[in-house]
């Protein structure tokens, strides 16, 4: 009998509960008895007991596991004491290890506690959710795709500012895939109709633009926001959005508001009502693949970076293109429009004057500077001075090259004979600027070294840039933003980092870490300084954003109001009061993302190595290339823990809790509540935060 008792203990199943078991768990040795590790039924330390699991030992006769010590450590303490203390680890890295060892109430409590920190009606700064519009009905073939530009592929991608938008890849993979398969696109990937691809605002008009199709709506005062256009579905993939909703100083009509699509060469145009619905005015083409897409007071304005331009005229109804040089940037104050070029040359063109200054039927276009060192003009900035309103001729440009520097440029009365002058010069960018804002109290640049940002301070006196002591550097920071390799995640032109803000406030970078992320992070243009962050409602990713200066009230004390509009990746859109969190600004944590938050941004997706840029400019997303993974793990687990609601899953939790069959435990630790954060907050990174 006492030799059948040793062969039984010598077998992992048979042994007695009170066996104490060691551990060796990725180098680090634990002990604990049989009866700890196996009171949760059908878990990975049962099967490794009982022998349905191969075990692997090491030279002391340790059960070896490959995993992470640290994080297991609160898991043992959870099967000695099933109090849940975890010690400063990662909440979804302790998730992720529970369901490997398949201790379901761990799991479950650990969930539970995630979606404390969530609801589906946001937090104070959500302001409210637009579903997905109805798909129209499939349009005739009216508007197809012509050209060498779809033979031969795009072009290489050129740099642009601040507001050019950058080279578009393709859609991401989540949204509802229509009956009918769509055509592909000229890029030669597939398209998802159902995810927003670009969301545009003015005023208080917003355009949404899915893959096929594009929807206006209207806010009004009492009854918030409603649909009031939706174009028929079109036969080529909407890859450029422009709106305009209110002409300036130009009295009301009919192409007082109007939408704009494009891709490939092809312009739709649309004219919308105050009151509903909208009527086409007309496709006009640009002969090269149109890059940017924007308004100037009623005329619509589209570039190429082969150097063409075509304006259309809402009073003439006249459409009328141009041949410049090639464009890398281009910016817009007022009635102006300034081209920065690759010769090094700053282009204008007075679009109030026109259509009255033509000549032989061609745009007046002027050179307006060049650079020194004829470095190609990356970005453009333009500031009007308030003495611009009395005095047209006095203007400050700010404008990045290719080589790295940043240039100021001033136009003052006395000087209009000679053109502007050079006021500054900054050289502390080692890689070609993508991004530049002059605005009333800073001037901010960036470059493609990972979105790496310089600001400084300006001084002004009436208004006017001063001389002493000019600019004065204020902060140095990185909006790091990764582009999937394969062009997923959304189209990179409705994910511009900004900055965003009229250039007499507070102006702010919009940060989306990873392609298929549904958290955005709200900072400072100046200083880096985090405003807010925002997690999308539904669980789904954020694949378009942009704000919206939206007018406030006509009741008395109201002032306008600042939204974050988030596009979703099942075609919902999500609205945040970005006012409420400028507000509130001092209150959230200093910096950017913390070292913790990055990597929990980064467990999303894997790295790939860049990609060589192709022509003779860089690409202008400065952004690493990313590979497709699988989803993060709480939207991975939400589909995988099925429906039900939050009452209903804390009452099975409590009905599915197996009966303890409790070891001897030492005294027990002070219980922690659900509603306790599993990670205490971090500080955030002391040099260059991310």
């Amino acid at each position: 009998m006492a030799a059948a008792a040793s062969a039984a203990e010598g077998v992992p199943g048979r042994g007695p509960s009170g066996e104490v078991i060691h551990l060796n768990v990725g180098g680090k040795r634990f002990s604990t008895s049989r009866q700890t590790l196996t009171w949760i039924p059908d878990s990975f330390f049962s099967s490794l007991l009982s022998g349905r699991i191969s075990t692997l030992k090491d030279e002391t006769g340790a059960i070896f596991i490959d995993r992470d010590p640290t994080v297991f450590a609160p898991i043992l303490n959870f099967l000695r004491t099933k109090e849940l203390d975890p010690r400063g680890i990662h909440g979804s890295s302790l998730l992720h290890e529970a369901q490997f060892y398949g201790l379901t109430p761990l799991v479950r409590r650990l969930q539970l506690r995630e979606e404390l920190d969530r609801s589906s009606c946001g937090n104070v700064l959500f302001n409210g959710y637009l579903p997905p519009p109805v798909f129209p009905v499939k349009r005739r073939n009216r508007h197809s795709l012509v050209g060498p530009q779809q033979v031969g592929g795009r072009p290489a991608p050129v740099r642009r500012s601040n507001t050019m938008p950058p080279n578009l890849g393709n859609a991401g993979l989540l949204g509802r895939m229509l009956d009918e398969r769509a055509p592909p696109s000229p890029s030669g990937q597939p398209e998802e109709p159902g995810m927003v691809r670009l969301v545009c605002g003015h005023h208080n008009w917003i355009a949404v633009a899915y893959t096929h199709f594009l929807v206006c709506y209207r806010l009004k005062e009492a009854s918030g926001w409603q649909l009031a256009f939706s174009s028929p579905r079109l036969d080529w993939p909407i890859e450029r959005l422009a709106l305009t909703a209110r002409v300036l100083g130009g009295a009301p009509g009919e192409h007082d508001k109007m939408v704009a699509a494009a891709t490939g060469s092809e312009i739709l145009l649309w004219a919308l009502q105050a009151q509903g619905g909208g009527s086409e005015i007309g496709v006009f083409h640009l002969g090269v693949p149109v890059e940017a897409l924007f308004f100037v007071g009623n005329q619509l304005i589209a570039t190429s970076h082969t150097g063409r331009i075509g304006v259309w005229n809402a009073v003439t109804k006249h459409w009328q293109v141009q041949e410049v040089q090639p464009i890398t940037s281009y910016d817009a104050a007022g009635s102006f429009l300034l081209l920065g070029c690759s010769n090094g040359s700053i282009y204008y063109v007075d679009v109030q004057k026109f259509p009255l200054r033509m000549k032989d039927n061609d745009l007046l276009v002027s050179e307006l500077y060049r650079d020194p060192a004829e470095d190609g003009v990356t970005a453009l900035s333009v500031y009007l001075t308030p003495k611009t309103s009395d005095s047209g001729d006095w203007i400050e440009i700010a404008y990045g090259t290719s080589s790295g520097s940043v240039r100021v440029i001033v136009q003052h009365p006395e000087t209009v004979g000679s053109g502007p002058q050079l006021f500054q010069t900054f050289t502390v960018h080692r890689s070609p600027v993508t991004k530049i804002m002059l605005s009333e109290k800073h001037l901010i640049s960036v470059c493609t070294d990972n979105n790496h940002v310089r600001t400084w301070s300006v001084t002004r006196f009436r208004g006017m840039i001063s001389t002493q002591p000019g600019s004065t550097p204020l902060a140095s920071f990185k909006i790091l933003a990764l582009e999937s390799a394969d062009g997923h995640g959304g189209c990179s032109a409705g994910n511009d980092i900004g900055p965003y803000g009229e250039r007499d406030d507070q102006q702010v970078f919009i940060q989306k870490v990873v392609p298929n992320a549904s958290q955005l992070f709200v900072r400072l243009s100046s200083t880096g300084q985090r405003v807010c962050s925002v997690h999308s409602v539904d669980g789904s990713p954020t694949t378009a954003f942009t704000v919206l200066e939206c007018e406030g009230s006509r009741r008395l004390g109201s002032r306008t109001r600042r939204y974050l509009l988030t596009g979703q990746a099942n075609g919902s859109l999500a609205m945040w009061d970005l006012t409420t969190a400028m507000d509130g600004l001092g209150q959230t944590p200093a910096g950017g993302l913390t070292e913790e938050e990055l990597m929990g941004q980064l467990e999303q997706c894997e790295l790939a190595p860049l990609a060589s840029s192709r022509g003779s400019f860089p690409s202008p997303s400065p952004r690493a290339s990313l590979t497709r993974a699988s989803p993060s793990p709480p939207q991975a687990e939400a589909r995988r823990r099925g429906g039900g609601s939050f009452v209903e899953r804390c009452q099975e939790l409590v009905r599915s809790t197996p009966e303890p069959r409790r070891p001897p435990t030492p005294a027990p630790r002070p219980s922690t509540s659900i509603g306790t954060p599993l990670i205490p907050h971090k500080k955030a990174l002391n040099e260059t935060s991310f």
